[in-house]
């Protein structure tokens, strides 16, 4: 799999549980950290924010995670690699892989995740399609289906 970003995730004591690594519940953080800070650097022009309006605004809609191995604290940054997997009307979808050093080779998955982003207006609390720009950032992000060990229901 070749992620199309990777964001470095600095993991601090507190994230180790009593069982002596990160806590599952860490993990969802993880993710919106690296979601947030993909969707609001530039992709051309214009980051994906940024082509928000006042009345616009994602929510998450579903999220799917599959613990791969334990994450341990480290002072070495771990990574989540992120990359649009779905792109529907109002909503896509992004993968992740949550990896224990940045660098690739000799790297450990944790955990693979996908989440559901849904695109909704401010004034009404319904979605909205997205735009034409907005559907041309989330291409620029496509990469592979989440290769989760069991097949995905939908």
């Amino acid at each position: 799999m070749s992620p199309v970003h990777t964001i470095p995730l600095s993991l601090r004591f507190g994230d180790e549980d009593s069982y002596g690594h990160v806590n599952n519940v860490r993990y969802f953080q993880f993710l919106e950290d690296a979601r947030v800070h993909l969707m609001s650097r530039p992709a051309a022009q214009n980051s994906f924010m940024d082509s928000l309006d006042p009345d616009h605004y994602t929510l998450v809609g579903r999220q799917e995670i599959e613990y791969r191995a334990p994450l341990n604290f480290s002072t070495r940054p771990a990574a989540v690699d992120l990359w649009t997997t779905a792109v529907g009307a109002s909503s896509f979808e992004l993968g992740y892989a949550v990896r224990d050093r940045v660098e690739v080779e000799g790297s450990t998955t944790a955990a693979f995740a996908a989440v559901t982003m849904v695109l909704v207006s401010r004034s009404t609390g319904r979605p909205v399609r997205l735009s034409e720009d907005q559907r041309g950032i989330l291409h620029s992000w496509d990469g592979p289906a989440v290769p989760f060990r069991r097949p995905r229901t939908r």
